[in-house]
Order: structure tokens, then sequence, then C-alpha cells
């Protein structure tokens, strides 16, 4: 039987984990998001470590009931947000000690790598493919929006800060539009499935539908942007419309993010000679948004599977298996 590797990842609104084989393929992966109270627009990290220590255990025995734990050569895991110095979120203890208890039990190393870096690796080296010397990458998620220059190491990658937000992500912005028109958190979902009915009626085209005034044109300064003024004017959009044109509005936002990413993209790769362009993150799973980006980008740019772009341990498995199979260490052991 194949050699297999187990990753697991507990970001602040998904439990994940997931079993890869020597090729790469994806054997079995179980990622569901945690609940939010109604009219909530988080969770506290002790009420996300509860919720994530209390899943994983059953998950687990989900993919051990049809796989043999005996066929494990390492686990990975995910251990905090970014690979920085500082970088921290109470809710990735829940992963790292069951990895550990695992990996204890099983007798196999345990790699330790950051969130940001498994959201590369689930897009980048799914079904057996080699990971690009040099990406550009967008990490589009609930709390991130960067642009990044990444470049695998014995690690997992280095990245680069090169663009993105220099306030509130993207899905933030979705989010606290979507609760403030009553809709669930996390919002991104329902708002995708609203847009998608909206643009569809204009071919994808952004520039043919109807705009409100409710979003302000947001300008790129050196690859980076600010989102807090596009949240204001939303938000003040609602106060004095009601939710009577939401769709229209809804419609209307998903197009701006999808219009100012693009723009974004093209400077940043121009800028950086990144002939290899990936996004990924819960922003980039939205459907409107890649068909969007498909019909309107003149340069190519790269999503991965859509069950792969959001919060998932499938690129913390896939890390840990280039690991092992390299023979280098992990300095987040």
């Amino acid at each position: 039987m194949k050699e297999m590797y187990l990753g697991i990842d507990t970001s602040n609104y998904r439990t994940s984990a997931a079993v890869v084989d020597s090729d790469g393929k994806i054997l079995s992966q179980k990622a569901v998001l945690l609940d939010v109270p109604a009219g909530k627009r988080g969770l506290r990290q002790s009420d996300a470590f509860f919720m994530h220590s209390n899943r994983l255990p059953g998950y687990i025995e989900e993919l051990f009931g049809s796989l043999d734990p005996a066929c494990i050569k390492a686990v990975g895991v995910s251990e905090r947000p970014r690979r920085t110095e500082g970088s921290y979120m109470p809710c990735f203890l829940a992963g790292i000690n069951a990895s550990r208890e695992i990996a204890a039990a099983l007798k196999v190393p345990v790699f330790c790598f950051s969130h940001q870096e498994g959201h590369a690796a689930a897009v980048m080296e799914s079904d057996g493919k080699t990971a690009a010397s040099r990406t550009l990458f967008f990490h589009l998620s609930g709390g991130t929006t960067e642009a990044l220059i990444c470049i695998p190491d014995d690690k997992g990658y280095s990245m680069e800060i090169v663009g993105g937000t220099r306030d509130i992500s993207a899905g933030q912005l979705i989010d606290r539009f979507g609760v403030a028109i009553g809709m669930p958190f996390p919002s991104g979902k329902y708002l995708d499935d609203i847009a998608f009915r909206v643009l569809e009626r204009a071919d994808f085209k952004a520039k043919n539908i109807e705009r409100s005034g409710a979003i302000p044109a947001i300008r790129i300064d050196d690859g980076y942007f600010n989102l807090s003024g596009a949240e204001t004017r939303l938000m003040r959009y609602i106060d004095t419309h009601g939710t009577a044109s939401a769709e229209d509005v809804t419609a209307e936002l998903f197009a701006s993010v999808s219009e100012l990413l693009i723009k974004d993209a093209q400077y940043l790769s121009e800028k950086y000679f990144a002939e290899n362009i990936y996004m990924a993150g819960g922003v980039a799973s939205s459907r409107t948004f890649r068909v969007i980006v498909q019909k309107s980008s003149s340069i190519n740019i790269q999503f991965g599977d859509p069950d792969l772009s959001g919060d998932n341990a499938v690129g913390a498995a896939l890390l840990a298996k280039r690991v092992y199979e390299t023979g280098n260490s992990n300095s987040g052991k």
C-alpha cells in the first residue's frame, strides 16, 4: 500500500483533516465551518479552540475508518497564521495538540507549517503538481488579503508580502456587508449565490452592471490598497436605502473586488516578472469571482480546485509529504 501523509488545520473558522498519498492524491478530507451565533461577526479564540478540540477526534476517527494508519509516514499541521515572528492564534493549538498525540502513537514525525503555507500548497501542489520555483500568490481569506512572492524551501514556503490591503481584508468587507443585510456569518457563500445570479444576466462583465455609487473607486498604490472606505460607504448606503436593493449592491461589491484584484495582479506580475499567478482562500473559492477573473483578466490567473481554495488540511498534508520525502528537517517542530 502507498505511503500516506496526514494533515490537520484548525483555523479560526474551520476544522479540517486530510490524508494524501505519495503521488499527492487526496485520499480523504473533511473540512467543516465552526458554528457562529446569528448576528455575530466572529468567534472568540477560546470558543474556536473548544469547538476544534471537540470535533477533531471524530474527524480523525472517520478518516482512519477507511485508511490504514500504519501507512502514515508523517503528520503536517498548521501552527500559526504566517511564518513570521509573533504570528500566533490560540485556535491552532487544538490542531498542534492532536497532531503530536497522533504522531507519537504512530511513531512518525510531525511537521509544523503556517496556515498561509498550507493555502499555497493546497492549490499549487495537489494532484502531484510540483511547486513552481517562484509564484505571485494572493491569499484572499476572511481575515487576509495579501499578495506575496512565494518560493518553496526546505521548511515549506518562504513568502514576501508585496501588496494587498493596508486595513480590512476583502473577506471582512464581504462578511460585514452580509451581516448588515441579515446574512449568517461567514456570509461569503450566501452573497456569492446572489452575485452570481445578477452577474450571470450581464454575462459576468462587471462593466455591464448598474452602479449605485455604494462603493467608491479604490486606488492601488504600488500594489497596496485600502478597503475601509468602501465599508463605510456600503454601511451608509444600507442605512439609507435598507436591503431593498441588496442584490444589485451585492453584485456590485463582487464586481468591484474582482476588478481591484485583477488590476493588482496585473501590476504586481509586471513589477516582479511573475509568470505564475495563483489565488487561494475563501474569497478565491467564490464562483462569481472566478468567472469574472477568467472573463476579464488579460493575464493567466490560476485558482486550483474550489474545494481547496478555502481553509483545509490538504496543504499541510502535502507539505508534510514534501518535507518528509526530501529528508529535510522542519524548524517548526
